[in-house]
């Protein structure tokens, strides 16, 4: 049986980001059915399934479309009334759109992981301008602030798109402070590349592959350095984990998620698979932990 889920909660996207095609692929946003999606999430709960990862564009903008006061903290909410132990995961957050409510619902139900992908795309206002995100890098920087006050031990992950057209080495080093002030848990990184019948397809770009690696790189190096940081802070803990699924070698032969989201490898019978369990970090690298079974 498995172990993780994926459960639809909307399709499309409003938000026309310069550099991104879904919008036009995929139309607008389109909620589904809140007592669909519930029906849903308890099925899959009673068969078994412990970690369940809500899926929408921008989720942070369900219900918007339906007209009936229903929001995405609702979902939350509801989901986490289902009995049973698993968790709640969702994806993608969008940072305009992102709510204390959804904050204070994540920290008021036991069941939401005190983990949220929120994408920030580029340190600098005037390239977050130019790729129409909706929110300036001072806003983003308070949205952080206000979620860990809410939430003090969230795991937070992001998206960053390098050599967007037209960002200088100067635009560039305020991503990096974004990344210094924040210090992601990890961060997905992408060297910009052009999507055809985009806005930001069609916009100057003065600078080389070349130049744009170079910052990719430093970029790497840092975050590198603040995730191997943050994964030590780990080391000798007691951690409830979901064992999910069979490790790929290097010694252990099952792979685990905390509640934030970490990788953690351990050793231990393949029965435990789909099991929460206490174990006790060991180890860590900048991309993942180590345990042993209490």
């Amino acid at each position: 049986r498995g172990v993780k889920a994926w459960l639809p909660v909307m399709y499309g996207c409003n938000n026309f980001c310069s550099y991104c095609i879904v919008p036009y692929v995929r139309g607008r946003e389109r909620s589904r059915r809140p007592e669909n999606i519930l029906a849903e999430a308890r099925e899959l709960v009673a068969s078994g399934y412990k970690d369940i990862t809500l899926l929408g564009q921008n989720v942070n903008s369900y219900g918007k479309d339906l007209g009936t006061g229903v929001d995405f903290a609702y979902l939350i909410e509801e989901i986490n009334k289902i009995e049973g132990e698993f968790v709640i995961r969702f994806m993608t957050s969008h940072p305009k759109d992102a709510t204390r409510r959804l904050f204070e619902t994540m920290a008021a139900c036991e069941k939401a992981a005190n983990h949220i992908h929120l994408p920030f795309q580029a340190g600098n206002s005037r390239v977050l301008k130019a790729m129409n995100r909706g929110y300036t890098k001072e806003q983003y920087l308070d949205l952080i602030a206000m979620a860990r006050e809410i939430i003090p031990d969230i795991v937070l992950t992001s998206d960053v798109i390098v050599g967007f057209p037209g960002e200088t080495d100067e635009e560039f080093e305020d991503t990096l402070d974004v990344i210094r002030k924040v210090r992601f848990d990890s961060l997905f990184t992408f060297i910009y590349s052009k999507r055809k019948g985009t806005p930001a397809a069609e916009m100057p770009d003065p600078f080389t592959r070349e130049e744009k690696q170079k910052r990719f790189d430093r970029l790497i190096e840092i975050q590198n350095a603040i995730s191997s940081e943050k994964h030590a802070q780990y080391v000798g803990k007691t951690m409830r984990v979901l064992v999910d699924g069979e490790g790929e070698g290097g010694g252990y032969n099952l792979t685990a998620r905390t509640k934030g989201g970490r990788l953690v490898h351990l050793n231990g019978d393949k029965s435990l698979i789909g099991s929460f369990i206490d174990v006790e970090i060991t180890g860590s690298t900048n991309w993942g932990l180590f345990a042993k079974l209490k």
